[in-house]
């Protein structure tokens, strides 16, 4: 009996069809590259400060004086968030009394922003937080937001796989780019911030569901060799090339409104991809639809110029799993013996530490010095050659020093940062985007390196627990940006030493380089340190990790 691989060798690696597929697949990721990083722009929050009524019968002194100054940066600033007592200020200036002369403006009574605030328009226009007015107390609903869009990108990891498993790859890729596209274009026309949020967990459900149809297509529809570079290049390289667009929307656009519409168009183009992407022949077999894979594959062969042979596809020619009897294994697997306990734990504390560091990185850049377009648009450059990098470093070199390596580089440059004179803005801002292409790289090795510890009978079990951790850890990100209010360094001392204790955990997870994928859990490469009874392995191509379709995912949404 043969296998898909073999019935469908006479396609070639990288014809037409597969070129088609390819670039077409990765096109369909471009929009979760600006449409989940939008919230830096959506949500960007001016400079603002307390609005005084035109009728508040004050002097062009007093008017003046009427907000006190507060310490940030160093620098003596007018307050975002308090006013001297407004009645106060009128009898004064009534009683012809001068501010600083006659009256010293620190011992006056001080309240809160009880009119509204004005806010710069140097940056944005308007934006979510202009709109309604999320500053001061109300603040925390900024992040909120974009934690809601994490927990509908959680949710939507949950039900994707099931429901391409049940319903077809294409048809779910298409119907979660709808979701995708029709939830953010109502988030248009959004009249309150609930409203707003609750529509953008939405579309976060939408964005990693079609993430990961795409991502699987992909996978079973191209060879071996090509399914490996379309899985750790492909996406990667066309995510970021999407979140590059953003601030050049961003800059054109200033108004949050348009600007989420300019943003959701795109996802119209897609339409007509419907006629050009195939389902997935592997999947329309294992439901038995053999007509229909046949179909598909003779279609490929034509777009190729290759004569198909008469005959394709047969049932009794094709490996049936289903009549294989296997153990049902279960999540408690994962922690069923000491040393899967331990990768368990450590890969769970990883994951969440990496999308921390890389979300937060993301989200900071309005937060830097200089142009934030500028910089948002570094950030998104920075993350090609790390994912460069990262695939070489996977084909040539041992997966624990290498993401170690990029981890203790992320995480000591930012953990530099704070030593950096205040008057050198250019390093610092290096300094964040050379953490950023540190942690973007151990990003997109540690999904390769964890699949690879794991073994066949649990693997994905595996990868999927500890990308759970990863969205939990996206969603808390939000929350270190935020802590910049409090003290500008801190989030940078959080994220990277947190960065580095990750990297050290690293160097006790086995090598997985030129090893053997393990089939069962006594087969599973050893924790340092950890007592071990030697099992047997079975003897594979060491080239299998290369070719393993499981094994391969990215870092976008």
């Amino acid at each position: 009996m043969r296998d898909y691989e073999e019935v469908t060798a006479f396609l070639g690696e990288w014809g037409r069809f597969q070129r088609l597929v390819f670039f077409l697949l990765s096109a369909s990721i471009i929009p979760n590259g600006f449409n989940g990083l939008s919230i830096v722009f959506l949500a960007g929050t001016p400079e603002h400060r307390c609005v005084v009524p035109g009728g508040a019968n004050l002097s062009a002194e007093w008017l003046n004086a009427s907000i006190p100054l507060e310490l940030r940066g160093g620098q003596a600033v007018p307050s975002r968030c308090r006013r001297y007592r407004l009645a106060a200020l009128t009898n004064l200036s009534a009683l012809g009394l001068r501010p600083g002369s006659d009256v010293e403006l620190e011992s006056l009574e001080q309240e809160p922003c009880r009119d509204g605030w004005e806010y710069s328009r140097d940056v944005y226009r308007s934006t979510i937080v202009t709109e309604w007015n999320l500053v001061c107390d109300n603040d925390w609903k900024g992040p909120l937001s974009t934690s809601l869009f994490f927990v509908g990108v959680l949710l939507g990891s949950f039900i994707s796989g099931q429901l391409s498993d049940k319903f077809g790859r294409k048809k779910v890729l298409f119907a979660t780019l709808a979701m995708q596209t029709v939830f953010s274009f109502i988030q248009v026309f959004s009249t309150s911030w609930e409203m707003f949020s609750v529509l953008f967990l939405l579309v976060g459900m939408g964005q990693i569901s079609n993430y990961v149809a795409a991502f699987v297509l992909g996978t079973e529809i191209l060879g071996k060799s090509i399914r490996v570079l379309f899985c750790t290049l492909g996406v990667c390289i066309f995510y970021a090339f999407g979140y590059m667009l953003l601030p050049l929307f961003a800059y054109f656009i200033r108004d949050w409104r348009m600007l989420l519409l300019a943003l959701t168009l795109p996802g119209l183009l897609c339409i007509p991809l419907w006629w050009v992407i195939p389902e997935s022949p592997r999947w329309l077999i294992s439901q038995g639809r053999f007509q229909e894979a046949e179909d598909i594959i003779r279609k490929a062969a034509k777009t190729n110029g290759i004569t198909a042979p008469d005959v394709i596809l047969h049932p009794s020619d094709l490996q049936d799993l289903d009549s294989q009897k296997q153990q049902t294994y279960t999540i408690l697997d994962l922690v069923r013996t000491r040393n899967i306990l331990t990768i368990t734990i450590m890969s769970v504390i990883i994951w969440m530490i990496i999308s921390v560091g890389y979300f937060g990185l993301s989200l900071d850049t309005p937060n830097l010095h200089g142009d934030v377009y500028v910089n948002c648009f570094l950030s998104a450059v920075i993350e090609v050659p790390a994912y460069i990098i990262s695939w070489l470093l996977l084909r040539n070199l041992p997966r624990r020093y290498s993401m170690a390596a990029a981890l203790f580089l992320g995480g000591c440059v930012l953990l530099f940062i704070q030593l950096v004179p205040s008057h050198i803005l250019a390093l610092s801002i290096l300094l964040v985007m050379l953490g950023k292409f540190g942690i973007t790289s151990a990003f997109s090795i540690v999904y390769v390196y964890t699949a690879e510890l794991y073994p066949t009978v649990v693997r994905n079990m595996g990868v999927g627990a500890s990308s759970m951790a990863s969205r939990l850890g996206s969603i808390l990100s939000p929350y270190f940006v935020y802590l910049g209010a409090y003290d500008r360094f801190l989030p940078y001392i959080l994220m990277g030493s947190l960065t580095v204790l990750s990297g050290i955990l690293t160097l006790f997870l086995p090598e997985s380089y030129g090893m053997p994928l393990p089939d069962t859990i006594d087969q599973m490469l050893l924790v340092k340190g950890l007592e071990y009874r030697p099992a047997s392995r079975n003897k594979r191509d060491s080239k299998e990790e290369e070719e393993n379709p499981e094994i391969f995912k990215s870092t976008a949404f």
